[in-house]
């Protein structure tokens, strides 16, 4: 895997790339600003472009912007975009047009080297992933009218560890249930929130991006 790091503090991006290297990930190259970044993902085409959320020049949402720009220019690169701040709303900007290959996840998340790799790995096979915290604040501002409100429990569980990019067996682990009880959860999940087996989307992604809207 080839991934590009853009972030605008010298001793972050050098503690990333420490990481990734040590996690045996090629780093491409690196940038301190969205313009940098979008020039670099044009030169390089990484798998994985991981950006930080605040960049210069005024250090809002260049990243979120910049990370929005790849994905509609390069779609064979994923994003996965870094955050300080708890912010529902910065995740919903992010995904909720197209959130596969897209992840977002809190910097106090990624010195755990595996939950980065595993991110990585995610986000550039298509998938979603939200930060943990992230989700329960999706789950605590759920509006009645909710497509969620009918999910039980357990298939709240499920979509909530779906969005953190978990596999049906990590699922299961984490849950302490086998695999094919979470195959049955997710089939009833996907029912509920009326997502039907088609070949040509990931029934997995839209239950999350139904997650991000509700």
């Amino acid at each position: 895997m080839r991934v590009v790091v853009a972030d605008d503090v010298l001793i972050v991006r050098a503690g990333l790339v420490g990481l990734l290297t040590d996690a045996g990930v090629a780093v491409s190259g690196q940038a301190a600003d969205a313009d940098g970044l979008l020039r670099l993902v044009a030169l390089e085409r990484p798998d994985v472009a991981i950006v930080d959320i605040r960049m210069p020049p005024t250090h809002t949402d260049e990243g979120l912007v910049a990370a929005r720009v790849i994905r509609a220019r390069y779609p064979h690169t994923a994003v996965l975009v870094l955050s300080q701040y708890l912010a529902p709303r910065y995740a919903q900007r992010l995904l909720e047009d197209k959130p596969g290959g897209l992840g977002y996840l809190l910097k106090e998340r990624v010195s755990d080297l595996a939950i980065l790799t595993d991110a990585l790995q995610r986000v550039s096979s298509g998938e979603c992933v939200v930060d943990p915290a992230i989700v329960t604040k999706l789950f605590e501002r759920e509006r009645r009218d909710s497509p969620l409100a009918t999910l039980s429990q357990r298939e709240r569980q499920t979509l909530g560890l779906m969005a953190e990019g978990r596999s049906n067996a990590a699922i299961a682990g984490q849950l302490g249930i086998v695999e094919r009880s979470v195959e049955s959860v997710c089939a009833q999940l996907f029912r509920k929130l009326g997502l039907q087996p088609d070949p040509d989307i990931n029934r997995r992604v839209l239950a999350v991006l139904t997650l991000l809207r509700s």
